[in-house]
């Protein structure tokens, strides 16, 4: 392909499948019923273990217990660690006909009410603990503001299902006699958007979209057929219960499911189980790569591993399949894309692999538009990545504004990320629209000095946004984490190292060191909170 626009057509060589989660586990067991599907792992206890055969059983009893006591259609929030009970719950909602409403274990009291009650949520499934909180005085907090909410709004305050003794609870339901008809195009899960401006907005994703996607992303990535899987991604994010699970499944595979993430615990799972793949967000990885240089750990049993959820800067991109000894396949979308738009190959070459976030994946439409204009721009100019096919989502639940301020009247979808397209389609990541900064006028990407700075060896992550100047308008700020152990540089010192390397205006005018920058549940910088925490003073300026 010789594009000389950035507007990348369709490719429709692989089909759109259509399935429903029940459809795939239920196919897994039938032609794999001994083989080991999923295997729950963590820091304390012994591993628990999954065949097909018992996840389809384990799942159609517990879809069968949430019959007897919701309808059809009912929204079932799940508030918990990666437990196994999570994706039989998700496997459960999806068989009885339900909407799975994910929410993160980390949230508190209000920011949890607001997804029960943005979601309309019928029951809320909870762990008793993760990483040493109890949970269950969070959600009462929670339950509380919604039962003061539904005095002056339509909400009914949702049930309580406690994990701890719940699936020996279903297990003595006998499974039903017919479960209702669930198509392809339902909603399998309302899916909280990260809220990078305002509340998290509930993204309504189908059984289609998500299965389908998983699998493109399963054959772009070289994924083995009945291979290992090792996954600490959260199973509240797209990444964590599609990409890892509905897609370990869709190759007979093995999900073996970190309840938290450890980085030892990743790499003993690694070595005990002998996957095969391994997917982790770069900060993961990171302090995984840290661990390997003070502990023996044999990962010659991987092929491949995969990143995304974030920029994975070239050094770091190296060092992963220095370290890990296999091809880095890097995703590149966001959750209204369920949730994966692009994908670098392990066959690439290295410019490609490490330089890139990879072609569009098949049955996506994709182009680069002007942010003003809207005109779909030249190869190799930057602007605004929308996206058009199967796996958009079907809007945000209850929210027709926000919807259609997302996908136009064309069905095209704005995914307010700036980046550019060269002639073969691959796409290169250069930012946020609202975080693109402006200095006197010419335009500076964030991510391009952000990698330049990481080049530094003694940097371990780069965050840099725009502050407001009386005289520029905008100036770039730089906040910088440094590897463990080495005192901080002054800036002097990291501007000489940018000199050869970027232009002067794009050169930070400030300079900020911090032992933790802010980040998301999946390790995505959160630009909003930094820029928050600049103004408040929470970083230490470097000396000069």
């Amino acid at each position: 392909m010789h594009l000389t626009e950035s507007y990348y057509p369709a490719d429709t060589s692989r089909p759109v499948l259509e399935l429903t989660l029940g459809d795939l586990i239920r196919a897994a067991a039938a032609d794999s019923r001994d083989a080991p599907a999923l295997i729950g792992v963590s820091v304390k206890g012994a591993p628990r273990v999954w065949t097909y055969g018992e996840l389809l059983e384990d799942s159609e009893r517990a879809a069968s217990w949430l019959l007897e006591r919701f309808d059809p259609g009912s929204h079932i929030a799940v508030w918990a660690a990666n437990d196994p009970e999570w994706l039989i719950l998700q496997c459960a909602t999806a068989l009885a006909g339900m909407t799975l409403v994910t929410a993160n274990p980390a949230l508190r009291g209000p920011e949890l009410a607001h997804i029960l009650a943005a979601s309309h949520a019928d029951a809320v499934a909870f762990g008793a603990e993760v990483r040493g909180t109890h949970m269950a005085p969070i959600l009462f907090d929670a339950l509380d503001l919604v039962r003061l909410r539904s005095r002056t709004e339509r909400l009914q305050v949702p049930s309580i299902i406690p994990f701890e003794g719940w699936l020996d609870a279903t297990r003595e339901t006998p499974i039903a006699a017919e479960f209702p008809t669930v198509r392809p195009g339902d909603a399998i899960q309302l899916q909280f958007t990260s809220g990078t401006t305002g509340l998290p907005k509930p993204a309504q994703l189908s059984h289609r979209a998500m299965i389908t996607n998983a699998d493109f992303v399963n054959a772009r990535g070289g994924t083995s057929h009945a291979g290992v899987s090792v996954s600490p991604l959260p199973l509240f994010h797209t990444a964590g219960s599609g990409l890892a699970g509905f897609g370990t499944f869709l190759e007979r595979g093995t999900l073996v499911l970190l309840r938290t993430f450890d980085p030892d615990l990743a790499l003993d799972a690694v070595e005990r189980f002998g996957a095969t793949g391994l997917r982790m967000v770069p900060a993961m990885f990171r302090a995984a790569i840290e661990r390997t240089a003070v502990r023996n750990v044999d990962l010659s049993s991987l092929q491949t591993v995969s990143s995304g959820g974030d920029s994975v800067p070239w050094e770091l991109s190296r060092e992963i399949e220095e370290v890990f000894g296999a091809p880095l396949t890097t995703v590149y979308g966001q959750t209204e894309l369920s949730p994966i738009l692009a994908q670098t190959s392990p066959d690439a070459d290295e410019a490609e692999r490490w330089g890139t976030a990879g072609t569009p994946l098949p049955q996506a439409e994709v182009k680069i538009v002007d942010p003003q204009s809207g005109e779909i721009v030249r190869i190799g100019e930057p602007g605004e990545i929308c996206a058009r096919g199967y796996q958009l989502v079907a809007g945000y639940y209850g929210m027709p504004d926000a919807s259609a301020e997302l996908i136009d009247d064309t069905g095209w979808l704005h995914t307010g990320d700036l980046g550019i397209m060269n002639e073969n389609g691959a796409l290169t990541i250069t930012g946020r629209v609202k975080d693109l900064i402006i200095r006197g006028g010419e335009n500076i990407y964030p991510r391009e000095v952000e990698e330049a700075i990481q080049l530094h060896p003694d940097v371990a992550l780069a965050a840099v946004v725009g502050v407001p100047d009386d005289r520029w308008g905008e100036t770039v700020a730089a906040t910088v984490r440094f590897r463990a152990g080495l005192a901080p540089l002054t800036s002097r010192e990291l501007k000489d190292f940018l000199r050869p390397r970027l232009s002067p205006q794009k050169i930070p005018a400030s300079w900020f060191h911090g032992d933790e920058l802010p980040a998301n549940a999946m390790g995505k910088l959160q630009k909003h909170r930094l820029r928050d925490g600049l103004q408040r003073g929470a970083y230490k300026k470097l000396l000069d």
